[in-house]
């Protein structure tokens, strides 16, 4: 409130509003980092071979990270560059720091290498039938061996170099599993075998290449919102355009009908329908006049809007949602995490597997070498662990994008994984399950007098109030069509009320205790303002010469979406909603009650929500944290996982939590839960499905029942499908949340 109201400051109104403290900044040793633009990095076993090799160098693995969808490494930036670039040559890769690459130099590159494994696996294709034709067709010998070994040539091009440097490393992986099969292959004179080996692997690489592609311009259609140009208003009147890096904070930009608004800001001049899907996932726009914000990236409808910039362009919110999602593919899921470790362990063990079968069946039985060492490299084929491990990725790759064109902001697949596994959500109230602004509820007038002459008589003291109790009278005066009386000589008193002059008459507001110490209260106006203050209404007295006019009775308002949002979560299987909050007990179980929450805790400070959130953890397990990423921020570092409205206080929220809810709708929640345990599911039947297609196949392998193109083949098909299986998950739609008003 300003000076000229301070009836509502302090204590005394019940309900409490939220407060900005600014939170620290993340260390700075955090922030410093250097990316690389990685070549060839296609895969999990590309990754862990960088960890391998760098990680000593980054001062830990943990310190390495890495976003496959985009061929980004990011390193500390103590690590020497050229030092990078030469041990990622010596892994069969080439490196270039990403900030000498601008992103079309980087597009058009993997468009060319996307490119480039299309040829290659067309060429290799084509001499394969070729031999094919040569052979069985023409039975010329010699041209169809030279086309056979054009096959294998060109269908391992990619491969090579990756495994002569896992060879050199002694550290097996997929390329060089695939190599030893088709040289294993081409020893035997099983040459047609080996051509089409090669070749159906070079398909699946670039198939492969293709499927990543799609799961990088889901995120990169997202992230691309911003445009290249603003509107700069010069003082002259004239306009210039000029990208958005170089327009000032405090800068008037103009952005006319159908634009997209370059920079994040607040309309000075104008009114239009704004459509701001790209930050808030909402699906329909919403009316944006002076003194409103506007992001980055959104769109206006139908009005010219003068706008004052208020951020840089490195620092709008759709920065730093693309800063995050970025960061949020370096962030592993367990299960993640889990394939990483099965194939480290699976990959060796393999090709162990595969030196005995070759091996001793001959040495200790006297069989025939060539027919076990044949069954021996279609056992390493077959278990070629390519499917399992692209499969998790690309799965949580596409459930993160889906669940940002949402307007869920997540930072990690941890965190989307342990959406599935809660059984409890703690709520702030203010700002989260309510607006966080007062509204009035109720008007009660003493004495006969009438409603609207309250109104007028509260309006007039408040003409030029700030506060959100003095604000929500004018407007609620203004909605019912109340002019203001003229006031002369208003007076604050701190902590207590105002007073001041209307239309010749001494009047005065301010709380309850206020109306006491004028000595204008009556047991009627006690019994009235008690009953009201129970009922969890902070309670503003009216009155004049003669005593107590009327009670103001104002509340803050539950959210339109809050009762549908909580009963969807109830259906989705989330057992107990818990509110935590700062508020006085009568406001909080009122609410409580009117959402039908099963636990609540009230006037708590953000040290007693803290220990709140630890006896919640230990009562159900797995908890997460609802609130506006400020004053709950210690509750929802305890949490299991912490949920920020990520539009109420965006700047602070979206850094802090775990998952950002953009658009400050409560409705997301639900549809998050079953979009996390979707997710769970697809994980689940890929990894089940490669293992049983394979183990099936090792079976067929050893009864001497399975062939090399056909192994190379169900490889690759088991590979394609998980992908595509993951991919569904970028169609997940959204649904439609009924909202009832309070």
């Amino acid at each position: 409130m300003s000076e000229t109201n301070a009836c509502c400051t302090g204590t005394c109104c019940g309900t409490a509003f939220p407060q900005m403290p600014v939170m620290p900044l993340r260390p700075a040793a955090d922030r410093m980092r250097r990316s690389f633009r990685v070549t060839g990095m296609c895969c999990v076993e590309e990754v862990r071979a960088l960890k391998a090799a760098l990680g000593p160098m980054a001062g830990g693995e943990d310190r390495l990270s890495f976003d496959l969808l985009n061929g980004r490494m990011t390193v500390p930036s103590g690590v020497a560059p050229d030092e990078v670039v030469a041990v990622i040559a010596g892994l069969g890769m080439t490196a270039e720091v990403w900030e000498r690459s601008t992103a079309s130099q980087r597009n058009r590159a993997d468009a060319s290498r996307r490119w480039l494994q299309a040829v290659l696996a067309a060429v290799s294709g084509t001499a394969v039938v070729s031999g094919l034709i040569c052979d069985e067709a023409l039975h010329m010998a010699l041209p169809a061996r030279i086309a056979e070994a054009v096959a294998v040539a060109v269908g391992l091009r990619m491969v090579l170099p990756k495994a002569f440097a896992a060879a050199r490393s002694l550290r097996p992986d997929m390329n060089l599993l695939m190599t030893v099969a088709v040289l294993g292959a081409m020893v035997l004179g099983d040459w047609m075998e080996a051509a089409t080996v090669s070749a159906l692997f070079a398909l699946s690489l670039a198939l492969e290449s293709w499927s990543a592609e799609r799961a990088r311009r889901a995120i990169a259609a997202l992230m691309d919102s911003a445009p290249s140009l603003a509107r700069v208003r010069r003082p002259d009147g004239g306009e210039d355009l000029l990208p958005p890096e170089d327009v000032a904070i405090g800068a008037c930009f103009v952005v006319l009908p159908g634009e997209q608004i370059p920079l994040d800001g607040r309309v000075l001049v104008g009114e239009s329908m704004v459509d701001q899907a790209p930050i808030t996932g909402e699906s329909v726009p919403v009316p944006k006049s002076p003194g409103m914000e506007v992001f980055a990236g959104s769109i206006n409808a139908d009005g010219v809007l003068e706008i004052e910039n208020l951020k840089l362009a490195g620092e709008t919110t759709l920065a730093k949602v693309a800063r995050l999602v970025e960061e949020a593919q370096g962030q592993r899921s367990k299960d993640e995490r889990w394939v990483d470790r099965f194939a480290a362990i699976y990959t060796p063990a393999v090709l162990a597997g595969a030196v005995a079968v070759a091996l001793l069946p001959p040495l200790l039985l006297g069989l025939g070498w060539s027919e076990w060492v044949y069954r021996a490299l279609v056992l390493l084929v077959i278990s070629c662990p390519c499917a399992l491990v692209i499969s998790t990725p690309l799965t949580v790759v596409a459930a993160m994008a889906s669940a940002a064109r949402a307007g869920v902001l997540v930072k990690g697949g941890e965190y989307l994984e342990t959406v599935s596994r809660l059984s409890a959500i703690a709520f702030d109230k203010t700002g989260t399950l309510t607006s966080g602004r007062p509204a009035v509820e109720r008007v009660v007038a003493m004495d006969g007098g009438s409603e609207a002459s309250i109104l007028r008589f509260a309006a007039a003291l408040e003409a030029r109030s700030s506060h959100p109790l003095g604000r929500a009278i004018l407007d609620h005066a203004a909605a019912r069509g109340i002019v203001p009386m003229p006031a002369d000589g208003v007076l604050a008193q701190p902590g207590k009320g105002m007073s001041g002059m209307v239309e010749g008459r001494m009047g005065w507001l301010g709380s309850h205790r206020y109306a006491v110490e004028r000595g204008a209260e009556t047991p009627a106006v006690r019994e009235a303002a008690q009953a009201l203050a129970e009922e969890g209404r902070s309670v503003v007295a009216v009155g004049d010469e003669t005593g107590v006019l009327g009670l103001i009775a104002l509340s803050d308002p539950i959210r339109p979406e809050a009762r549908a949002a909580l009963a969807a979560l109830r259906r989705a299987g989330v057992g107990h909603l818990v509110m935590l909050t700062g508020d006085n007990v009568a406001t909080a179980e009122r609410v409580a009650h009117d959402l039908g929450l099963d636990v609540v805790r009230a006037e708590l400070l953000p040290e007693d929500k803290s220990t709140a959130m630890d006896d919640l953890l230990r009562q159900f397990g797995v908890v997460a944290m609802v609130g506006d990423g400020v004053n709950d921020a210690p509750a929802m570092a305890r949490s299991s996982l912490g949920i920020a409205m990520g539009a109420f206080g965006t700047d602070t929220a979206i850094e802090t939590s775990d998952l950002a809810l953009m658009s400050d709708d409560l409705g997301r929640l639900a549809w998050l839960v079953g979009h996390s345990r979707r997710m769970m599911g697809v994980i689940r039947q890929n990894i089940g499905f490669a293992i049983v297609v394979k183990a099936i196949f090792a079976v067929l392998a050893l009864l001497d029942m399975a062939t090399l193109w056909g192994a190379i083949t169900a490889d690759m098909g088991t590979a394609l499908l998980v992908a595509f299986n993951g991919l569904r998950l970028l169609r997940a739609g959204l649904p439609t949340i009924r909202h009832t008003r309070p």
